[in-house]
């Protein structure tokens, strides 16, 4: 379910703005210190002082450290939250967005002072943060405390906080759709999701059914799809910049770019025949999880005027264990005729990538391409829960990917395409083997080798986001389940392109 909250900016001083408010916040740096465009307006609000109550509560301004006391508005009684902003940076902000966010909760109308000196990427991470962490999603019974109805912010630079407020519901389109139950949710429901987006976007889509995947030769789909009775799709969504080549020349050049997104849409992952124990399946449901990044982030662009034209492809499979399964080592020709055999059957979201990774450098003439997936449990023991695993075929492009994940609050850190580990995907039968054999181990290395034969020589980047793309608990912004890691960042870097 989209975020229910919305945010409104107000212009005035905190006593106006607290007038009929359940709740008034107000901004604490690092020291700690009242911001200075708040201070006058906090005196004699209540008997301590805000200075006073803060020593009291021993408090430092770090981002997320929130004090409170009551006073009397009025007829009323409201609550003030002093919250701390640290050093006012993108990130100081969008963890003290969420912890006031999650302060909010069960409220229907609070106020919240932005901090005076933030720049537009730290008002933006604010409305981020005071957005994702009113994140709900359920099924049956509403939420006990849901988010705030309504959070008016109090400040003039309303462009920055719609700018978040558009990052924030991308992401929350991404999360809705990787916690959607995989009873409802099939390739083909998927697609339907995909549409409705599209259209209201100003996108325009292609959905590839079973016979035409059977048709252009889309053999891994195919494969992947073939136990369960809701068959594969491929589904690509484009998008033109508003302008054309006239508003790329402005910006730099950005005309002449395309990137492709390509997702991993596995609908549910039960392991297909090499079958995943009970606890193993789950979480499953969220396998899907790349696929809705780039469905969210394609929802996006033309709200955040991304300058370059973006293509997103989502290769989307239910793996599922019948008599039509495929099985270990059987031999699949993927899209362009390259062939791979099926060492494990629960190694199957390469196998729908590599089909769209092959037909993305052979017909759509991208100037970059990234995938993001939930490839390997490889990856989250290496990397855990915060951080996305990244290769990458050029530096450039990883650099920028990285930049993107620091500034956005998604953080990758780059891992080794290892030359000498190519032969553990080496097969007596066919051009390549989807698992790695024994005595190498490095599972995520060897899957992204494995994606690298399908991805040509243009700059290519694969994200392995299998720890941060799902959460057992609430942290900061993001919520339990399914996160939409990646929306954030892949937004970032999109944005960023114009001058490239």
């Amino acid at each position: 379910m989209p975020v229910q909250t919305q945010l409104h900016t107000v212009d005035g001083a905190v006593r106006d703005a607290a007038a009929t408010a359940e709740a008034v916040a107000v901004p604490v740096r690092s020291g700690p210190e009242i911001d200075p465009a708040y201070a006058d307006g906090l005196a004699g609000l209540f008997a301590l002082g805000a200075a006073d109550l803060l020593a009291h509560e021993d408090a430092k301004g770090e981002p997320g450290e929130i004090v409170s006391a009551p006073f009397r508005m009025g007829d009323g009684i409201t609550e003030l939250l002093l919250f701390g902003v640290g050093d006012v940076s993108p990130a100081a902000l969008r963890r003290a967005g969420a912890a006031l966010a999650r302060r909010f909760r069960g409220r229907d109308n609070v106020v919240a002072g932005a901090p005076s000196g933030a720049g537009e990427d730290a008002l933006a991470a604010f409305a981020e943060g005071l957005l994702l962490a009113s994140y709900d999603f359920r099924i049956g019974t509403p939420a006990k405390k849901p988010g705030a109805e309504t959070i008016s912010v109090i400040t003039r630079r309303t462009a920055a906080l719609q700018r978040g407020a558009a990052i924030a519901r991308a992401v929350a389109v991404a999360r809705d759709l990787t916690n959607t139950t995989s009873v409802d949710k099939s390739p083909q429901w998927l697609a339907e999701q995909a549409g409705a987006l599209a259209r209201e976007a100003g996108l325009t889509m292609r959905v590839r059914d079973e016979e035409a995947l059977t048709t252009e030769g889309f053999g891994g789909l195919l494969a992947v799809g073939a136990g369960s009775p809701r068959p594969p799709r491929l589904i690509e969504l484009t998008y033109e910049p508003s302008g054309g080549a006239q508003d790329g020349r402005r910006a730099g050049g950005a005309q002449d770019q395309h990137v492709v997104l390509v997702g991993k849409g596995i609908t549910f992952d039960s392991g297909g025949l090499s079958l995943k124990p009970n606890e193993g399946m789950k979480t499953m449901k969220t396998d899907m999880a790349g696929g809705a990044v780039v469905i969210a982030v394609m929802s996006a662009l033309r709200a955040m005027e991304v300058p370059v034209r973006v293509t997103g492809l989502v290769a989307s499979a239910e793996n599922m264990p019948s008599g039509s399964s495929m099985r270990p080592g059987d031999v699949i020709r993927h899209y362009g005729g390259t062939t791979s055999e099926v060492l494990n059957t629960d190694a199957e979201g390469r196998l729908v990538l590599a089909d769209a990774l092959a037909y993305a450098d052979a017909e759509l003439g991208a100037s970059a391409v990234v995938d993001i997936a939930t490839l390997t449990g490889a990856a989250k023991v290496a990397l855990g829960l915060r951080h996305g695993a990244l290769y990458a075929t050029d530096d450039a492009l990883a650099g920028d990917l990285l930049g993107a994940g620091e500034t956005s609050g998604e953080a990758l850190w780059r891992m080794p395409l290892v030359e000498d580990y190519r032969e553990a995907i080496d097969s007596d039968v066919a051009d390549v083997a989807n698992i790695g054999r024994g005595g190498f181990g490095a599972g995520s290395i060897t899957a992204a080798l494995f994606l690298r034969e399908f991805a040509g020589e243009r700059p290519w980047a694969h994200l392995d986001v299998a720890g941060p793309a799902r959460a057992t608990s609430n942290e900061a912004e993001v919520t339990r389940g399914g996160t939409g890691f990646g929306v954030r960042l892949l937004l970032r870097w999109l944005t960023s392109r114009a001058g490239q």
